[in-house]
Order: C-alpha cells, then sequence, then structure tokens
C-alpha cells in the first residue's frame, strides 16, 4: 500500500493511523494539498491522492479584539469617514466594525459600548431640588395668606373711638374672650356649658404690649370698678356725654361694643390701643381641637358645675371642651374674678406656644385646620392684618416661655363689689410701656 493511500483508515508501518491529512514526506517531490475545514472535500478521482493528516484537534474561534469607536481610536475622518484599518475587498469590507451574534456590536451579547455620557451633577440636581421645593412652600404660604386674610371679620372700627392718648413705642393689643355663642347648635352649648343667654358679654379682657424692652400681658377683670366717659355710638354715630358715672368694666362692652370697650380701656389707663382681637366660646374651642389638646399643668386640682370643670392636679392635655371650662370657672376660686384672669394668661400664653410652631405654621395640615376653626368666631379691627396677628400670638408665646411678664391690673381696693385699681401703680406702668421700657410695676 502507497502511504499515500489515506483514506483507507489503515494503519502505515510505524503503526500511525491514516486519518486522511498529510503527514509530510521525505522525497524530494513536494507534498499535496492539505484538506481544511473551509476547503470542500475533493471528489472521488482525487481522494485517492490526499495526503496524511495530522492527529485531529478541537478548532478554536480566533480571538476577536476588542472593538474600539472611532471616535477613540483616532482612526475618525470627518471629512472622509471611517478609517477601517483594512483594504478595500477584505473580509469586512466597507470599513464597518464587525457584528452579529460573535462581535460586538448591536447583534452581539456584550453590545458596543456606547460613548459615555457626562457623569451626573448632583449638586445641580439638588439645587434645583432645592428651588422646586421652595417654590412650592413658597406658592403653599402665599395662597394660605390670602385664603386666611379673605376670612378674617375685620368688624372694628377704631377710628369712632375719640379722645385717644398719644401713641407709644410699644404695639398694643387688646384681647377679648367673649361668650358669644354665635353658630353653636343646642347640642354644642350643652356640651360646652355655655347657656343659652342671646347676645354676647366679655368673659376675659387682656392688654397685650409688644415691646422690645420685654413683653407684657395685663389681666382686666372684668369686675374692674371704671368710669364710661363720652363716646360716639358705633351704630348710631350719636355721641353720648359721659356722666362720670362707675361700673364694672365688661359693661361697657354690652353697652355699645367693642368701640366704646376700647374708649373705655384708654380713658381709664391713658394707653393708646393699637390692634383690637375678641374670639367666641366656639372658635376658642375648635382652635384647642384642631390642635390637638393643649398641654398644661394645673398645680391644684379644681371642680366647677357652672362651667363643667373637673380637674387632677398634675399636666395633662386639655381639649377644647376642657379647655373652655378652665378658663371660664370662677366661682372654685376664693378670689373668683383674679384667680380667674391668671388661668387665662396661663392657658393663653401656652396656646400660643403651641399653635406659633414651625411645625404648625410651615405645614398646612395643622395650619389649615387651626385657621379655619379660629376664623369664623375671630373678630378683629380694620387695620390688623395677618402679620399683626401673628406678632400678637409670637408675642404671648414669649411670655410663656419666660421672655415677658404677665400680671393684673394693681389693684388698691373694692367698691361695691368692684375692684378698684390702684392708680399710682397704674400710672407707673402706663408710662413704662409708653416708653418701652423694662416693666418693673407688680400687680395682683
Amino acid at each position: 500500500m502507497s502511504d499515500w493511500d489515506g483514506l483507507s483508515g489503515e494503519q502505515d508501518q510505524r503503526g500511525r493511523r491514516d486519518d486522511g491529512y498529510g503527514q509530510g514526506s521525505g522525497q524530494a517531490q513536494p507534498e499535496g494539498a492539505r484538506r481544511m475545514r473551509h476547503v470542500q472535500r475533493p471528489g472521488p478521482q482525487a481522494s485517492r491522492q490526499q495526503p496524511q493528516q495530522p492527529p485531529h484537534r478541537p478548532a478554536q474561534a480566533p480571538a476577536v479584539a476588542p472593538y474600539v469607536p472611532p471616535q477613540q481610536d483616532g482612526s475618525y475622518n470627518p471629512a472622509g469617514g471611517y478609517d477601517s484599518g483594512y483594504n478595500t475587498g477584505q473580509v469586512y469590507g466597507g470599513g464597518q466594525p464587525p457584528t452579529g451574534p460573535h462581535g460586538r456590536g448591536p447583534g452581539g451579547p456584550g453590545g458596543p459600548a456606547r460613548p459615555a455620557g457626562p457623569a451626573p451633577d448632583w449638586r445641580k440636581r439638588i439645587k434645583i431640588g432645592s428651588i422646586v421645593l421652595v417654590s412650592g412652600l413658597l406658592v403653599t404660604g402665599i395662597g394660605t395668606y390670602f385664603w386666611a386674610d379673605s376670612n378674617v371679620r375685620r368688624e372694628v372700627d377704631l377710628s369712632k373711638v375719640i379722645e385717644r392718648p398719644k401713641e407709644g413705642d410699644c404695639t398694643t393689643y387688646l384681647i377679648v374672650g367673649s361668650d358669644s355663642r354665635e353658630g353653636m347648635s343646642a347640642e354644642e352649648k350643652k356640651k360646652l356649658h355655655t347657656g343659652s343667654a342671646e347676645g354676647k358679654r366679655t368673659d376675659s379682657m387682656m392688654i397685650l404690649a409688644k415691646c422690645s424692652s420685654g413683653n407684657t400681658m395685663i389681666s382686666l377683670p372684668r369686675d374692674s370698678d371704671v368710669e364710661i366717659p363720652s363716646f360716639i355710638g358705633s351704630e348710631s354715630g350719636t355721641k353720648f356725654a359721659g356722666k362720670g358715672k362707675r361700673t364694672k368694666l365688661n359693661a361697657a362692652y354690652a353697652q355699645d361694643g367693642p368701640e366704646l370697650l376700647v374708649r373705655t380701656v384708654e380713658f381709664n389707663t391713658g394707653l393708646r390701643i393699637d390692634h383690637y382681637a375678641e374670639i367666641g366660646f366656639a372658635g376658642f374651642a375648635n382652635i384647642v381641637d384642631a390642635l390637638g389638646g393643649v398641654e398644661l399643668n394645673i398645680e391644684k386640682g379644681f371642680k366647677d358645675e357652672k362651667s363643667g370643670a373637673d380637674f387632677k392636679e398634675g399636666t395633662q392635655t386639655l381639649n377644647g371642651e376642657q379647655s373652655l371650662a378652665y378658663v371660664r370657672t370662677r366661682y372654685a376660686f376664693a378670689e373668683s374674678d383674679l384667680q380667674r384672669t391668671k388661668n387665662q394668661q396661663k392657658f393663653l400664653s401656652a396656646l400660643a406656644s403651641q399653635a406659633a410652631t414651625p411645625s404648625t405654621i410651615l405645614n398646612p395640615f395643622s395650619l389649615y385646620p387651626m385657621l379655619g376653626a379660629g376664623l369664623d368666631t375671630l373678630i378683629v379691627d380694620k387695620d390688623m392684618s395677618l402679620w399683626d396677628m401673628g406678632q400678637m400670638f409670637f408675642a404671648m408665646k414669649g411670655i410663656n416661655g419666660g421672655d415677658g411678664l404677665s400680671m393684673n391690673m394693681p389693684i388698691s381696693g373694692q367698691r361695691g363689689g368692684n375692684l378698684v385699681w390702684d392708680k399710682t401703680k397704674v400710672r407707673q406702668l402706663v408710662q413704662q410701656i409708653q416708653k418701652d421700657e423694662k416693666v418693673t410695676v407688680r400687680g395682683n
């Protein structure tokens, strides 16, 4: 058998098996062409002349160089397009990068590495987010301001008050709690122990002086002995002459409302009142409930059937009904009116302290219910803005935090059951407030 007869699959003289591939030859004549994987097997006539083949080895895929975009390997030519690096007519032709299931390209599993974009600018994103947040709060705040401002009842005209004292260096507020049952149902009146009396009377009165030297809250007992001066009727416009008659302070309100009350307070104290604020029973209780209650430390427990009060000693959270009972109770104390005014000051300061906080003012879910609960019964003077109301609340909050003084009007005695003010102390107190000096006078 010839050594070239490799198709028989038999072994040669050395024991090697002919697999049909050439094994080389020592003869002078050149070895025949080898059979390659991509070359078609020869026909029957040429098959007997195939050279012996080397042992079979597993075929390995040719290494594929990673594809580099032309913009990065420097071969990109804006004028002439992409330079493939191959001559025309080569395997890839056309200068395009290899693609397909085994190459890097849109069809390959790895996909072409698209040109990476710039890294996210987090500073810019945070800045934009902050601007959006602040803008949202600003829009909400402005909307809340106009909504609340349109619902404020500016019904008191202080321009009708005559013979007014000179203006001082502090801003003064006359804060009044009335027993108005306006808008209350029969069930609410029963629940809050308000009774069903028609009209309204002053249940509490106090002067708040907002000064740079310190804020001062002065309670005016409703049984204070005062003189009703001459005044202009708020409805009729008729001037009524003063008769020198002395009566209880709350009689002024009952006779001609807020304007005469302001006129009487100014006449008997010599202190000019800049703003007036009044709230009724229902609004007071609703504000407390909208805040989720007011925390208060009650130093000594007490009961009062008329107001519905029933309190134990210690710190506790009062709801609207309990709060109204607390500030109205008078018959449970020996010094009925004076102790009640002290309780009123204490409670209002605590209320303002909890209402005038960022968690309430900056949170529309807290601010809207609180404003909505009180605006229905809150009555102020025509020149009082929401800013002035905010200043009033923050001044009361400061007093509760120790930045100010709360006191009763100094009392020197009684006349016919009415409390007589100490004229000397009152005069000194008024002068210190007018000049924005630290208040050194102490009341009862």
